[in-house]
């Protein structure tokens, strides 16, 4: 797909740091790494509407926040999903 200039978008639970190593390994020249992020009440509000509040614990809550931290130091974008709409949210990823 990287040939033929598609876009490719991979959403995943993954340190940063991996995904910049996979890049370098591949030799992708183009790629951009974003977090999709929110606040950690949205998203204890999205796993309790969902019926997986079990999911929203302290270990999800520090792997949110060390995942937040590290995009910022490598100076990634984040796209926080709980304070835009789905048709921003969509837009920023063009």
């Amino acid at each position: 797909m990287l040939r033929t200039g598609e876009s490719v978008l991979f959403e995943g639970q993954m340190r940063i740091a991996f995904i910049q190593e996979a890049i370098a390994a591949s030799r992708i020249a183009n790629a951009r790494i974003l977090l999709i992020d929110c606040a950690d009440d949205c998203r204890i509000s999205r796993l309790t509407d969902r019926g997986q509040p079990r999911l929203a614990n302290p270990d999800m809550m520090n792997w949110s926040q060390y995942l937040r931290a590290e995009s910022q130091e490598m100076g990634c974008e984040i796209l926080d999903t709980g304070v835009l709409t789905l048709a921003e949210c969509l837009e920023r990823l063009k």
